[in-house]
């Protein structure tokens, strides 16, 4: 291994370090400071300048790590698990990341990259898709219905009501879903 090698890794493993470290510190205290932040991660403050020279760069450095690990989370739930286990498993995931999200949304002012927004609504499409083909859910369910939905639970308190909560509405989300429910295909309540 070439000495720039062994830069570029360390620089990558300091730069992993403070996004892990980071997560954590903004979840449990949203005006968590970039140097204790730096002094957790073991690493100078320099080094987290330089990485991340400033509070959003570090947030928005924590949103895309972890909008790349929900998207690759999506291609191994369903290589290991049955489709329908697999899409709810996702959408937990996505739930938890919420709990990072809660705590920092206050300081956070830059928008989601469109980039990773495609990258979600392109890992729900495939989980989609495998509880159609497996006929666990009808044809009706699209990516971004389903986004909207999970965003709403973002909103709630990652507090044991709030996780509870969590849990009954992602109930009615797959019931709503289900191929059992499909027969009702079209019926629509209306005022009589």
């Amino acid at each position: 291994m070439k000495e720039s090698d062994a830069l570029r890794a360390d620089a990558k493993a300091n730069r992993e370090r403070i996004l892990n470290v980071a997560r954590s510190a903004f979840a449990a205290d949203p005006t968590a400071s970039l140097n204790s932040i730096a002094k957790a991660a073991g690493v100078g403050a320099g080094t987290l300048y330089r990485h991340f020279p400033s509070r959003e760069a570090l947030l928005l450095g924590i949103y895309r790590q972890e909008i790349d690990a929900l998207v690759e989370l999506a291609a191994s739930l369903l290589a290991s698990h049955p489709s329908l286990v697999a899409f709810r498993l996702w959408c937990k995931r996505f739930v938890q990341f919420g709990a990072v999200k809660h705590g920092i949304a206050d300081t956070f002012s830059t928008a989601v990259p469109e980039q990773g927004i495609e990258a979600l609504r392109s890992a729900v499409s495939c989980l989609i898709n495998a509880c159609e083909e497996s006929g666990d859910i009808h044809a009706r369910a699209r990516p971004d219905d389903i986004l909207t939905l999970l965003g709403l639970l973002l909103r709630l308190s990652p507090s044991d009501e709030g996780r509870e909560q969590t849990e009954r509405i992602l109930d009615l989300v797959f019931s709503g879903m289900s191929t059992d429910i499909a027969k009702l295909n079209g019926y629509r309540c209306r005022d009589e």
